[in-house]
């Protein structure tokens, strides 16, 4: 690993004022930016230590919830609050790497993780994300972990992150500050698919950062749940995961909410399958069509085709589970 050195910023300033230039790089927990750097993926010059921004996690005036940026992943499970009024969140982040990954990883490191796989990890396979217009060495390559929606023919490496699903599902907004100001974007709206340009990861402008991620209400509580398909039974990335919270009356779906990981270069909305399930019977059949809908533009490759029946069976069983039904 190539020398580097070392600043602190004792603000959010600071740290945009630190992050425009040139060889810079924000560092939280470090457990992507350190792993990367020690595979000569990346190769910063400075690293700018932003651990010391907000790590609170408090009430919003609408009834919500804001985390800091620097909040570290296990705090953020096991908050009483999360717990309580957010299940999913906390179930999400424990399915997530290790428990000393958690204990050092902060939200905002989380969110800004690198979306990867393992020719991005290989500083000699060809990579369109680490090096636009190489080529990409997954599409016929070994792609089981790869995209089956949200893809394209630049790059299919789907997002790595089990708590930004949740976050994804829960409406949840990140709090950015730069040299221009201060914005909120929608989580939905945060992160770009790849199109031509696989390295734009994000729609976050230079100089800017990220000081916290808002919550909103949830109605969820007490019908959501996470759940993560993988190889290995810990420290593995998802095969598929959803992550879900549904609202009935009388056998039928009054609102539900769905995101899934493991399947496209961003956290996925399941919009097409909320939209054909609110206000339907809330039966295995319906939920099963409503993923048949979802899953219509699928473009699944050699090595991962399975994850199409598998992300539908999952699905239905984690909605059929939530609503009571044992069939």
């Amino acid at each position: 690993m190539m020398p580097f050195a070392y600043k602190r910023a004792t603000s959010g300033a600071d740290a945009s004022a630190l992050a425009v230039l040139e060889g810079h790089k924000l560092l939280g927990g470090g457990t992507n930016l350190v792993d990367l750097m020690r595979k000569g993926v990346e190769h910063p010059t400075t690293l700018v230590d932003v651990t010391a921004l907000s790590s609170d996690i408090s009430d919003t005036e609408g009834g919500g919830l804001l985390i800091g940026a620097a909040v570290r992943n296990s705090a953020v499970a096991a908050h009483p609050l999360v717990r309580a009024h957010y299940p999913m969140l906390s179930r999400a982040i424990l399915a997530g790497a290790s428990a000393q990954i958690r204990n050092m990883a902060t939200v905002a490191g989380n969110l800004m993780q690198r979306t990867r796989c393992a020719y991005f990890n290989d500083p000699v396979s060809s990579c369109n994300k680490r090096q636009p217009g190489s080529g990409c060495d997954a599409l016929e390559g070994f792609n089981r972990y790869h995209a089956i929606l949200g893809g394209s023919p630049d790059c299919i490496a789907t997002h790595p992150s089990d708590m930004c699903v949740a976050l994804m599902a829960l409406d949840a907004r990140v709090h950015l500050s730069g040299n221009s100001g201060t914005r909120i974007v929608p989580l939905a709206e945060f992160y770009r698919l790849p199109g031509d340009s696989p390295d734009l990861e994000t729609v976050l402008n230079s100089g800017e950062i990220i000081t916290a991620v808002e919550i909103p209400p949830s109605r969820f509580a007490q019908r959501s749940a996470y759940r993560k398909v993988r190889d290995r039974a810990s420290y593995a990335f998802a095969l598929v995961s959803v992550a879900a919270g549904i609202l009935t009356r009388d056998g039928r779906i009054e609102d539900v909410r769905l995101a899934f990981g493991g399947i496209a270069p961003k956290p996925w909305r399941a919009g097409l399958a909320e939209a054909a399930l609110r206000g339907g019977p809330a039966t295995p059949e319906a939920f099963a069509a409503a993923m048949e809908t979802e899953l219509a533009d699928a473009r699944p490759l050699a090595g991962n085709a399975f994850k199409v029946e598998l992300l539908k069976r999952t699905t239905v069983a984690v909605l059929a589970e939530l609503t009571g039904d044992k069939s």
